[in-house]
């Protein structure tokens, strides 16, 4: 739970920066969004938890 709730926080404040650079429109920040909530409904998303979590491990052993 910590951890998702991490990503979220994180990946969110990454899209700010990017909108506010200028790297990213609005639109297409709200479209992958929207995207990423869909995905999240899908029978994939066990995997797509699983495979981040895998990875946060990975990333913590260093």
């Amino acid at each position: 739970m910590a951890l998702s709730i991490s990503a979220a926080v994180l990946l969110g404040i990454i899209v700010v920066v990017l909108v506010k650079g200028g790297y990213v429109r609005v639109g297409s920040a709200l479209t992958c969004t929207l995207f990423g909530f869909t995905l999240a409904a899908t029978g994939l998303a066990p995997t797509i938890n699983s495979g981040l979590a895998s990875l946060a491990g990975l990333i913590s052993s260093f």
